[in-house]
């Protein structure tokens, strides 16, 4: 195995469009070399080719809840690089596919089930694949991008209408944030959280009030902390969250 890129290498998960794809744009043009993750072929390789001019950045399949195309992701970019010096937990799914919104009241655990398989189990499988290639770097960084809507306090889960399934989620992953942050505490990663706010995407109809550029700040900052950065919190912006 040989080492070809010598600038610093990231892995962006969910990201041919959104605020997965501003990240890796932001990333590229901070100088990585960028693995764009997305589970539509076509979809992603459409995306690499028109970040191209931000910098470098190469597709990579990745479906992240199949253990199958995790591991194939990381034996693709372990190949070309020999190492990941940044790894953003981006995709995620705001219900189960053919289900909508539904109030606490009327949700049933299948459609839980697949939120967390994504949201959650999906960042697990990931993390855990990426952490040998991530300890090759002499600063790995995780960044799980979360949400307001995880907080169970009056920022989140008392905003808007009640989200159950989404919001937990999110609350599940700030917690496996601290968790990996702890366990990783005497190496060279941190792990922290991003809450992008309420970005206008494809994920929401575009109802939010910020742009993906905006909201992919907080990850790409993340994305560089120095050694003496904090890890196992989470941000939006420059703002420390409590959950």
């Amino acid at each position: 195995m040989t080492t070809k890129a010598v600038q610093k290498v990231a892995l962006v998960t969910g990201a041919n469009r959104g605020i997965g794809r501003a990240i890796v744009s932001g990333l590229a043009r901070s100088g990585f070399t960028v693995f764009l993750g997305a589970r539509d072929p076509e979809k992603g390789r459409i995306a690499a080719a028109e970040l191209q001019a931000e910098g470098d950045v190469r597709f990579v399949p990745l479906e992240v809840t199949s253990a199958a195309s995790v591991l194939a992701a990381r034996q693709a970019i372990e190949s070309e690089t020999g190492r990941l010096d940044v790894l953003v937990n981006n995709a995620g799914i705001g219900a189960a596919p053919g289900s909508r919104f539904k109030d606490p009241i009327d949700e049933i655990a299948e459609n839980m089930r697949a939120v967390y398989e994504t949201n959650v189990f999906a960042v697990v499988t990931v993390t855990n694949a990426f952490i040998p290639l991530l300890l090759l770097s002499d600063a790995g960084r995780i960044v799980n991008v979360t949400s307001k809507r995880g907080s169970i306090g009056e920022e989140g889960a008392w905003v808007g209408r009640p989200n159950m399934t989404y919001s937990s989620s999110k609350t599940a992953l700030n917690a496996i944030t601290v968790h990996y942050a702890r366990s990783l505490a005497t190496t060279n990663i941190k792990v922290n959280g991003a809450a992008p706010g309420h970005v206008a995407t494809g994920f929401n109809a575009f109802r939010g009030t910020r742009t993906p550029e905006q909201g992919a700040e907080v990850a790409i900052r993340l994305a560089q902390v120095d050694r003496d950065g904090p890890t196992g919190l989470v941000f939006e912006d420059e703002r420390q969250l409590t959950w």
